[in-house]
C-alpha cells in the first residue's frame, strides 16, 4: 500500500506514535508519505519507501493568523495525485481530518476516492475539541472519516460523551518498539547520574499543567527524606520555571536534574528505579509505557487511560489524582526492598510487551484495508 500520514512533527505523543507507525509500515514492505510542516523529529532516516513533504505556508498580510488548514489540504491533494496515493492516516482530529476531509472533497471533484483513517489521540478531543468554537468541525471529521481509531478504550468514552458521534470508533492502543529496548546500554555510566547508594526517579513530559509537575516534585521531596536520591526531569514546556523554583525553595536544586528536550530517553530510563507520572488525564501514558519498557516501574495517577497500561501493583502503582501522600507511599514501598523493586522492574518489562509494534501494527494494516473497501462515497 501507498500510506499518507498527516501528524504533527514534534516531541507529543501522536507524533512520536505516529512516525514510529510509519516507520514500521516501511519495514513490512508498504510505502510511506509523511505530510506535515516539518520532518518528525523521530524520523531519522528516509529511505526508498519513507518519503517526508513539507507543507509551506505563505504568508500573507491579508491573515491574521496564516491558514495551515488551506495549506495541508491543498498539499494532501497534490500528493494522493502524484504519488497514487492509496489511504491517508491522519493523526489528531483537529486540523488534520478536518483538512484531509476538504482534500477528499477536492479529489472526488476529479474521480479519485481517498479513504480517509482518522487517530484520536487525546487533546483534540478533551482540550482542543471539546472547545465550542470547535466542538462542531471536530465532530463533523470524525463522523465523516472512513475509519476511526482511539488510543484507549477511556479516550473513546471520552470521545462519545463529548461529542455526537455516528461512526465506529475501534480502540487500537499506542505501542513501543521493543527492538530500541534490548538492553542496549549494558554501561549506562550511572555513576555519572548519581552514586551508588542513591535511587534514581524520573519523570518525563511537556511540562504542561495537565502532568502536575508540582506533584512529581512534592512527591520526590518526601522520597528524598527517607532514601537517598536523584529526580531525572526530562522535557521542556510552561511548568518548568516554576518547578526549578520550586525545587530551590525545597532545597532539593542539587538533586534534580533539569534535562530539557532530549533524544536519548532510552538512555536516561537505563538508569532509572522508578517513574513518577501523576497526570491530571492522560489519553493513553506513552511515557509510562516507555518506562515500563525499559523496566522501570511506574508510580501514577489512576486517570485516563493510565491503568489500561500501568497495572496497580504489578508494573507500578495507581493513586488518585493529587493524592501525593500515597504516591510517597507506594514509592517508598518499592524502593525500600531491592528483591521487590527487582520484581517490578520484570513485571514493568513483561506488561509493556502486551504493546510491542509487531502486535499493533497488523490492526492498521486491517483497517487500512477495510477503510479502503468500505470507503465513504461523497
Amino acid at each position: 500500500m501507498k500510506i499518507g500520514i498527516v501528524c504533527y512533527p514534534t516531541f507529543g505523543g501522536s507524533g512520536v506514535v505516529a512516525t514510529e507507525l510509519g516507520l514500521e509500515l516501511s519495514k513490512r514492505g508498504h510505502e510511506i508519505h509523511f505530510i506535515t510542516y516539518s520532518q518528525p523529529v523521530r524520523l531519522e532516516l528516509i529511505s526508498n519507501n519513507v518519503h517526508f513533504h513539507e507543507v509551506n505556508v505563505p504568508e500573507y498580510p491579508l491573515f491574521h493568523y496564516q491558514p495551515y488548514e488551506l495549506a495541508l489540504s491543498s498539499k494532501l491533494v497534490d500528493m494522493v495525485k502524484l504519488h497514487e496515493i492509496d489511504v491517508l492516516h491522519v493523526h489528531y482530529a483537529i486540523p488534520h481530518a478536518y483538512a484531509a476531509y476538504m482534500a477528499k472533497k477536492m479529489l472526488h471533484e476529479e474521480g479519485i476516492n481517498l479513504p480517509i483513517v482518522t487517530t484520536l489521540h487525546g487533546t483534540d478531543i478533551t482540550l482542543v475539541g471539546s472547545h465550542p468554537f470547535y466542538k462542531s468541525a471536530v465532530a463533523f471529521s470524525i463522523n465523516k472519516s472512513d475509519a476511526v481509531t482511539s488510543v484507549s478504550q477511556s479516550l473513546k468514552d471520552d470521545t462519545i460523551r463529548l461529542f455526537d458521534i455516528t461512526n465506529e470508533i475501534q480502540v487500537v492502543p499506542n505501542f513501543i518498539d521493543f527492538s530500541k529496548y534490548s538492553d542496549e546500554f549494558k554501561d549506562c555510566q550511572r555513576e555519572m547520574m548519581a552514586s551508588n547508594n542513591e535511587k534514581i526517579i524520573t519523570h518525563i513530559s511537556n511540562f504542561r499543567p495537565v502532568k502536575r509537575i508540582k506533584d512529581v516534585i512534592n512527591t520526590f521531596f518526601q522520597i528524598q527524606k527517607e532514601i537517598p536520591s536523584k529526580l531525572m526531569m526530562v522535557g521542556e514546556g510552561p511548568e518548568k520555571e516554576s518547578a526549578e523554583l520550586l525545587c530551590e525553595k525545597l532545597g532539593i536544586e542539587d538533586k534534580v536534574l533539569f534535562f530539557g528536550k532530549s533524544h536519548e530517553i532510552d538512555k536516561i530510563l537505563c538508569f532509572s528505579d522508578l517513574f513518577l507520572l501523576p497526570s491530571e488525564t492522560e489519553s493513553f501514558g506513552l511515557a509510562a509505557l516507555e518506562a515500563m519498557a525499559s523496566g522501570v516501574p511506574v508510580i501514577s495517577s489512576n486517570s485516563g487511560g493510565i491503568p489500561e497500561v500501568n497495572k496497580h501493583g504489578v508494573s507500578g502503582y495507581l493513586s488518585a489524582v493529587g493524592d501525593t501522600k500515597e504516591m510517597v507511599h507506594h514509592a517508598l514501598s518499592i524502593l525500600r526492598d531491592d528483591s521487590l523493586l527487582a520484581m517490578f522492574k520484570e513485571n514493568a518489562k513483561a506488561e509493556a510487551r502486551q504493546f510491542d509494534i509487531h502486535k499493533i501494527v497488523p490492526f492498521y494494516e486491517s483497517i487500512y484495508n477495510k477503510a479502503m473497501t468500505n470507503c465513504i462515497s461523497i
